[in-house]
């Protein structure tokens, strides 16, 4: 026991000697965070709205004035014909228009003109502007029609984006640098000198992966802070079941780092297999950016075997939504499975290999 000791204090002062890891390990992090909660963002704010005044009365007024008051629209203008409003916006001096008209009733409807060249930014301008118009009953667009938001009042992006760099930093951070660390052994030629030692293979292999579980936990913590006290997003569930279900995530990204470098021979190999087994399909197919439902059928069975996409979809629900362990015993089972599948591949090959 305290062969293995040693060996995994050896790897942790290595890793903590070497400034370059400490820097992607913990600068990555924290760039990530803020970059998505601060800069990378799809919140709605200050969309340039012209206003239509061909009918202005009171209803009509009210309306534009709660426009003018939120912090999503700026009124840039008030023009008399819709073809005026076309103009600004075709000038890129507008991104919407809102024109009024009396309904036979006695109503005020409305019509929106906006820019669609980005259709998903169009989409959620058009969405916003509608739910503030018809949020009164004196200015509707639908009669009578009230939108509640649950979850997310303020439709913030950082509440969508904080479980998505969780299960990427976590996957990339105890996968790659794991298999970089064993592979950089073989490497050098220095795991022969480990196997030689009193302690077996498997415990060698274990003592190395150790310190990055510890550092996984620890990059969830920091997380887990900067996501509650900087990005102001709520921790609506149980924070014991979040760290529960992200060890589970964690042993799994372990076993796909062992896994890796069975087949990597070089550090230049393990990289680009991180990058292309890992990386991109994070990013594509996990339902970090990209609605999984909008996805072709094909790409939604080839998303089924990426496993951020379990995590992300848990932690989304733990976290946003604050339901128990039982909302997601569906993703708890798949991640589960997947790790026991792939840490016994990946110890069964080390074994095969070292002997």
């Amino acid at each position: 026991m305290k062969q293995f000791i040693s060996f995994v204090i050896k790897e942790a002062l290595h890793i903590l000697r070497d400034r370059r890891t400490m820097l992607i390990l913990f600068g990555m992090p924290v760039v990530l965070m803020l970059l998505f909660g601060f800069a990378i963002t799809t919140d709605v704010k200050n969309v340039r709205a012209v206003v239509v005044i061909s009918h202005m009365d009171h209803q009509t007024r009210e309306a534009v004035d709660r426009l003018a008051a939120s912090s999503y629209f700026d009124i840039v203008a008030t023009v008399p014909t819709p073809k005026d409003a076309e103009r600004l916006i075709r000038n890129q001096k507008a991104d919407i228009s809102l024109i009024a008209r009396a309904e036979s009733h006695g109503g005020v409807g409305w019509q929106m003109m906006v820019d669609g060249s980005d259709p998903n930014m169009a989409q959620q301008w058009s969405a916003y502007a509608q739910a503030i118009i018809s949020s009164s009953p004196s200015s509707m667009g639908v009669e009578g029609a009230h939108v509640r938001l649950l979850y997310n009042p303020q439709m913030r992006s950082a509440y969508n984006f904080v479980p998505a760099i969780m299960g990427m930093l976590l996957m990339l951070v105890c996968a790659m640098m794991t298999s970089i660390s064993i592979v950089r052994e073989k490497e050098r030629g220095t795991m022969e000198v480990l196997l030689v030692s009193p302690v077996r293979p498997l415990m060698i292999i274990i003592a190395k992966v150790v310190p990055y579980l510890v550092l996984a936990f620890v990059i969830l913590a920091s997380i887990l802070l900067m996501a509650r006290y900087v990005l102001q997003v709520p921790l609506a569930g149980s924070v014991v079941w979040i760290v529960v279900v992200s060890g589970i995530y964690i042993l799994l990204a372990l076993s796909l780092g062992l896994l890796i470098s069975n087949v990597a021979d070089s550090q230049l190999t393990a990289l680009l297999l991180s990058a292309m087994v890992l990386l991109m399909p994070i990013v594509m197919l996990s339902g970090m950016l990209f609605p999984i439902e909008s996805m072709p059928t094909v790409l939604q069975w080839v998303s089924a075997i990426v496993p951020p996409r379990y995590y992300i979809q848990a932690m989304r629900k733990l976290m946003i939504m604050g339901v128990g362990i039982d909302g997601v015993l569906r993703e708890v089972i798949v991640l589960s499975g997947m790790t026991v599948v792939l840490l016994a591949v990946s110890l069964a090959k080390f074994k095969t290999r070292l002997e």
